[in-house]
């Protein structure tokens, strides 16, 4: 693939890598373009190559979330996410991105990655670097975790 065919394909997936940034960086936008930046940066410097062993949006999300998770660890920036139930403060508006924030990082990643990006179990599997039964298993009880969410915060607005 030449220089190019590369640039053209990063600015058609530009919106799903700045959205896969973001979720990969806990939604801060100044990370999210820092990551993306330093991801182009090695895709048309050559440092990150595409092999055509999987789909091009399949590798360079894999390639965004190997540099996000880089960036966080230096930048000192790793926020561990793990959220009690019965600890949840009263929420005025309950939306599903706040309850989609909630699930562990896998559950949510993955959910993004299907639900946002419209890829597959396996497509995302292969991004996250985990094997597809455990791609499974995070994406089936992110759901009911999510759901069970949605329920919760429902109720308890009401």
């Amino acid at each position: 693939m030449n220089q190019n065919q590369l640039r053209e394909k990063l600015e058609k997936l530009h919106a799903d890598s700045f959205g896969w940034a973001l979720r990969c960086c806990f939604d801060d936008h100044t990370a999210a373009e820092d990551v993306l930046q330093t991801v182009y940066l090695k895709t048309l410097e050559g440092r990150a190559k595409f092999n055509g062993k999987a789909e091009f949006k399949t590798w360079l999300f894999a390639v965004i979330r190997n540099t996000a998770i880089d960036f966080i660890k230096k930048e000192k920036r790793f926020r561990s996410i793990e959220f009690v139930t019965s600890e949840m403060e009263e929420i005025n508006e309950v939306s599903f991105q706040n309850a989609l924030n909630q699930l562990s990082p896998q559950q949510n990643q993955i959910l993004h990655l299907v639900f946002y990006q419209n890829l597959t179990i396996e497509e995302a599997s292969e991004i996250m670097k985990i094997q597809i039964g455990t791609a499974r298993t995070h994406y089936e009880r992110g759901k009911r975790q999510l759901k069970k969410r949605l329920i919760i915060n429902q109720n308890f607005q009401q």
